[in-house]
């Protein structure tokens, strides 16, 4: 007879798509509900099952192993499989998932949502988040939203909006002892950076005949969240995207001190999922994702 062989846990799989997808132990296990040793132990489980090390382990960096990538790829083939077999078995409702970076969920989809359940009660969304530059699809997602350099040509994909780069500060930053009114004026503040690349001050200093960027100070952050709020608390001028600024700037919270929008060609683009189109609501959500990109009509 042929010996029974043991598969791998399950939890075991969702913890390593879950650390890969986010980079990190401690995101993973918020994302899990459990405590950073649990999904260590279930990791370490993992690679005893194969016998190989799944993950490259550094003080700074987390990095999959070649054989990590293959049991990842099966462990998102599996799990994709189970949910779509649950949502297709399962009679009761459940919401639609879609899967965006944290600035853009709460700077721009936040203010809208009370739009969205007015119009469809009986609808629900569920909201996943991430800190990563780069939203990567996950298996138990019916859609994410990315940022592209430039325009998809992806029929299935929808473009929200187009990146507009401006400068944003705190109302009451500049004064008449250090007035704040042109480009040559920023050497008297801080730039307040959403990436650790610099790029989009780099690309508006560039199109608005500013200095080189080692003639400024600077204070970086990660996120666009971050650095809005710190230029709200007057830490200096931050460069972000016009649509997902506008709220605070409807408020009176942030302003544009000078310059015109520089359009670059980037967008930010909502992908449904294969996943996306057994959901019964799928096209009622996206018709309210066109209507707030402006291409339907109210």
């Amino acid at each position: 007879m042929d010996k029974i062989r043991h598969v791998p846990s399950l939890q075991g799989l969702q913890a390593l798509v879950e650390v890969a997808d986010s980079g990190s132990f401690t995101q993973a296990a918020q994302k899990l509900c459990l405590t950073q040793s649990a999904v260590s132990r279930k990791i370490q489980q993992l690679e005893t099952h194969f016998g190989v090390p799944l993950f490259v382990r550094s003080s700074r960096s987390l990095q999959l192993t070649v054989e990590g990538e293959q049991v990842l790829a099966s462990a998102r083939n599996i799990l994709g499989q189970l949910i779509t077999l649950e949502d297709r078995l399962s009679p009761q409702k459940r919401p639609f998932r879609i899967r965006m970076h944290v600035s853009l969920a709460v700077r721009w989809l936040l203010p809208k949502l009370s739009d969205f359940y007015l119009r469809h009660p009986d609808v629900s969304l569920s909201i996943e988040t991430v800190a990563t530059e780069i939203v990567e699809p996950a298996s138990d997602s019916d859609a994410y939203i990315l940022y592209l350099p430039e325009p998809s040509n992806d029929p299935a994909s929808l473009t929200l909006f187009e990146e507009a780069l401006v400068p944003v500060c705190a109302p009451g930053l500049s004064d008449l002892t250090h007035p704040l009114n042109s480009v040559d004026d920023l050497v008297r503040f801080a730039l307040l950076h959403r990436s650790a690349d610099k790029q989009a001050w780099i690309d508006w200093l560039a199109a608005n005949d500013g200095k080189s960027l080692e003639d400024y100070r600077h204070i970086p952050f990660n996120l666009d969240e971050l650095a809005l709020d710190a230029a709200a608390r007057g830490l200096g001028v931050a460069m972000t995207d016009l649509t997902l600024a506008q709220e605070s700037l409807d408020r009176g919270v942030l302003v544009v001190p000078f310059g015109q929008p520089l359009r670059t060609r980037g967008i930010y683009s909502l992908c449904p999922q294969p996943s996306a189109a057994s959901h019964p609501a799928c096209d009622v959500i996206m018709q309210w994702f066109a209507l707030q990109a402006g291409q339907v009509a109210s």
